[in-house]
């Protein structure tokens, strides 16, 4: 089959590579659609993957193309969309519940063959069938979906709320939509790409700026969220909280990113300030939402491309240009 491939850092090429073969408890997806996402390019860039080479892919759906002799649960033919997390069970943060935390971490597209191939092997155990109304394709926003419904349960957001977000690529945005969800008062939004802020102000949001210096709430907001990774960024928003305020790390840094605090102001002002890592018990809840149209996949996905051009995905997602962008194996 044909596979995306990061041999290196720096070096990806689509490449031909064997077919998957299904374990007991597994199976096999015949890959409708992949997207790509800012995990990639950590990857391309050496970090996160313990070992390369690997099949990037951590965000797609497809059609069961294939089961294992002890699966049940779902049959060939069966449209799904697929969970890229595996945990130990065995460590004491899985038996704590905190499976995210996982001392032996990974993932389907990260430390395992992903989905930016024609074909992906997921346990049985991670696959979400899919509804008759919702398209195969546009089912890989439920990864990133389960990720914005976890740091909203790290949050543990209050009614009237006043929200700023910093970054509106897809997470911003669907931590937009879920912010109007949850009852916010306001969502106000701060990204320097002028075609992302419009996105933003169609989806609703109640402001838009180049910078936050240009909004009116001098006290700050209740709750801050970073969602772009970005060393400046960060350091702006974590200045940005109100008293009582919580800031969320919930866009993926460079290992070298580094930023201040004052711990006198953390103390005297009640802020909290705590992050959000991937995937927790949040992909069913999030395959839900997006069954029940909390979000409208012409606007969230920008660009399908045949997966031939992988390298190009990447390096537009890098650009900033568009939103989500998939590659259509």
């Amino acid at each position: 089959m044909k596979a995306a491939v990061i041999s290196t850092p720096g070096k990806v090429d689509v490449a031909t590579v064997p077919d998957p073969t299904p374990g007991p408890r597994q199976v096999v997806v015949d890959v409708a659609a992949c997207g790509l996402c800012g995990t990639d390019l950590h990857i391309l860039q050496g970090e996160f993957a313990p070992r390369l080479p690997v099949v990037p892919g951590h965000e797609f759906a497809g059609t069961v193309a294939a089961v294992g002799t002890e699966v049940t649960e779902v049959a060939v033919g069966d449209r799904v969309a697929v969970d890229p997390s595996l945990y130990c069970f065995e460590c004491r943060y899985c038996r704590a519940g905190r499976n995210n935390l996982c001392e032996r971490w990974a993932a389907i597209g990260v430390s395992e063959p992903g989905g930016a191939a024609e074909y992906a092997l997921a346990p049985v155990a991670n696959c979400v069938k899919l509804p008759e109304h919702v398209r195969t394709e546009d089912a890989t926003l439920i990864e990133p979906l389960s990720c914005a419904v976890r740091g909203y349960d790290v949050l543990r957001a209050q009614l009237a709320a006043h929200v700023l977000i910093y970054g509106s690529g897809t997470m911003g945005l669907m931590m937009l939509q879920l912010g109007k969800l949850s009852g916010a008062a306001s969502v106000e939004v701060v990204d320097i790409n002028p075609d992302r802020l419009a996105t933003a102000r169609l989806l609703g949001c109640t402001a838009t700026a180049t910078s936050a210096d240009e909004l009116d709430r001098p006290e700050g907001w209740d709750v801050v969220i970073d969602a772009t990774g970005n060393a400046a960024a960060i350091q702006d928003g974590l200045g940005r909280v109100a008293k009582g305020g919580t800031f969320l790390q919930f866009g993926v840094a460079d290992y070298a990113a580094r930023a201040t605090i004052e711990p006198y102001k953390i103390y005297n002002q009640e802020i909290t300030i705590t992050g959000s890592m991937a995937v927790l018990h949040s992909y069913e809840r999030a395959a839900d939402l997006f069954a029940g149209g909390v979000l409208d996949p012409e606007v969230f996905i920008s660009d399908r491309l045949p997966l031939d051009r992988y390298a190009e995905g990447l390096e537009q997602f890098r650009a900033g240009k568009g939103r989500k962008v998939q590659v259509i194996p």
